[in-house]
């Protein structure tokens, strides 16, 4: 069902562990990751401070975009 899940726009919760990973050059030194989930290839990660989506475009997923909304202001990254 996990694909079709992913189709019909459902998320999936995604270890902790390995969003941190995945994020290690985004992350604050302190900063954990309290709950991600998983659409497809974006993924959505609730920090104690922000909430961090992560967009992966294009075929491969090479070109990658991050959006940091802190609780206070808002800002993006895309490389």
């Amino acid at each position: 069902m996990g694909l079709f899940d992913a189709l019909l726009g459902n998320a999936s919760v995604v270890n902790n562990e390995e969003v941190k990973k995945e994020l290690q050059l985004i992350l604050a030194e302190e900063e954990e990751v309290e709950v991600a989930f998983r659409l497809v290839r974006d993924v959505i990660v609730f920090a104690k401070t922000r909430l961090i989506l992560v967009g992966k475009q294009g075929v491969t997923g090479k070109k990658v975009e991050y959006h940091s909304i802190p609780f206070k202001k808002h800002f993006s990254l895309q490389y």
